[in-house]
């Protein structure tokens, strides 16, 4: 008997309201993809997949993690397995993860934009549906970029390291038959997270992390021209690479932290650097000093180029050690960090703001006890001259599924201002992510929806309506400035 469609077209859309939002003013506006981890390289050279293992599962951290779950084995998820194998796995494991975002996410990529919603996936239909979006994947339209036009994306802002060439970046923006914007965004994770770069341990400053930290410096300072010795000589590469980045249509910084522990004391770190450059082991409190020296350096930069600072807080990576040196990071491994942060991002923000140096800021959090923290928080630096300049990020990894995006939407309507926010992101590997945006799309329609329908909210549609679709594109659009679209 054949199955009755799964994502229908008023998925999740549970009102008449909610419908009419979503159909008549959300669903046809264009995607601005202001956070992602896609490769450059893959647009530039406009790549072929080879088969749904290699778009769809390769990389895929959330996937693997529910694969491991289900109890399958690692060859069949990152290990040598072929790769029909590994799909059949994921068939198996698909029907497993009922009530996980994953179940919705999976059937909504199947639809969009194989066109697949007759079949859940499962055992049963695992090679028909391997087989028709396999020969969907040899089409032009199926390419990198063909998937990029079929889901209407106008932007995406990649994650670049500070000494990247942006070869690729460059590449994409002379080539005048593709008319997406994919600019970089300036990630000195690898700067700041001093203590990430060790070969053996996840947190802990060893004489080996201080020599790939020493190396990573020197491979940045090539690549800008100067010999790093000292911390100026480091904030002055740091200027040179923001200001090539800024050159090659960068607008957006990004960091990411497992806590945050700000001073806002003025600590001399040449010191502290001196003794790192010279391989010598620092300790904790040190690095506290050094990281945040380098971040503040960074966010005035931001500010005196109008760019955007994000910030994410709390994800504790890299958890099993076993598979770590196995696997590497960004494997499944990574989980919320319980941290308290408040105080120190107050002072880190109003330190920034006493000198005029806050730039426009986006705060996730990975932990949705600090929701009402951060969406308070953020009230505290807006500053009556740019509409949301501080803005309290989309639900963000462990929360981008339904609840965590009702939750974070409640939260900043009930403490901020809804109606400026900038949006949805993917924050994914993957080319057939876009999907999160109409997920997020109709889950917001559903929300504003049912109020309309209970009174709660006006039965005014050009008024919610407008809002909406603010709050899709437009938004974004404005606030990172990206005026210049097709």
């Amino acid at each position: 008997m054949k199955q009755l469609e799964f994502i229908t077209e008023n998925f999740l859309l549970q009102t008449d309201a909610a419908v009419r939002l979503y159909h008549d003013y959300a669903q046809s506006m264009p995607i601005i993809d202001y956070h992602c981890h896609l490769p450059p390289q893959d647009v530039a050279e406009d790549r072929r997949f080879e088969n749904l293992t290699r778009i769809w599962l390769a990389g895929d951290h959330y996937k693997w993690r529910a694969l491991r779950a289900a109890g399958v084995e690692e060859h069949f998820i990152t290990g040598q397995a072929d790769d029909w194998e590994k799909f059949e796995k994921w068939a198996e494991t698909t029907p497993k993860t009922l009530r996980n975002p994953l179940y919705h996410w999976t059937h909504l990529e199947l639809k969009r934009p194989f066109g697949i919603a007759d079949r859940l996936l499962s055992p049963d239909t695992a090679k028909s549906i391997w087989d028709d979006a396999n020969a969907k994947l040899q089409q032009p339209e199926f390419s990198a970029r063909g998937i990029m036009r079929q889901m209407n994306v106008r932007l995406v802002c990649t994650t670049d390291d500070p000494a990247d060439s942006l070869e690729h970046h460059r590449k994409i923006a002379t080539d005048k038959s593709f008319d997406i914007k994919v600019l970089p965004t300036f990630r000195p994770d690898k700067i700041t997270q001093i203590a990430a770069v060790a070969l053996e341990q996840r947190r802990h400053v060893t004489k080996e992390s201080v020599k790939s930290y020493n190396n990573y410096l020197d491979q940045l300072g090539h690549t800008a021209g100067v010999t790093i010795k000292t911390f100026d000589d480091l904030i002055t590469v740091l200027k040179k690479r923001h200001d090539f980045f800024h050159e090659n249509g960068c607008r957006l910084s990004d960091h990411g932290f497992e806590s945050f522990v700000y001073s806002a004391d003025q600590i001399d770190c040449t010191e502290i650097f001196k003794r790192l450059r010279e391989g010598q082991v620092i300790d904790e409190v040190e690095i506290c000093f050094l990281q945040f020296a380098i971040l503040y350096q960074i966010a005035r930069m931001d500010a005196e180029r109008g760019w955007t600072m994000q910030l994410h807080i709390g994800a504790i990576r890299n958890n099993n050690s076993r598979f770590f040196k196995r696997l590497g990071p960004d494997a499944g491994f990574d989980s919320i960090n319980d941290g308290n942060f408040a105080f120190h991002l107050s002072q880190f923000f109003d330190h920034l703001d006493r000198e005029e140096k806050l730039p426009k800021t986006i705060v996730y959090n990975l932990n949705p006890a600090s929701n009402e923290m951060l969406a308070t928080m953020i009230g505290n630096f807006q500053d009556g001259k740019t509409p949301g300049k501080m803005q309290f990020g989309s639900g963000w990894w462990f929360l981008d599924q339904k609840d965590g995006m009702e939750k974070q939407l409640n939260t900043l309507s009930n403490l901020g201002l809804l109606s400026q926010f900038v949006g949805m992101l993917t924050d994914s590997r993957s080319f057939l992510s876009y999907t999160r945006h109409e997920y997020f799309r109709r889950i917001l329609c559903n929300l504003i929806g049912q109020e309309i329908h209970d009174g709660l909210l006006p039965n005014d549609f050009d008024l919610i309506g407008k809002m909406v679709q603010d709050i899709c594109y437009n938004n974004a659009q404005n606030y990172f400035g990206f005026t210049d679209l097709r």
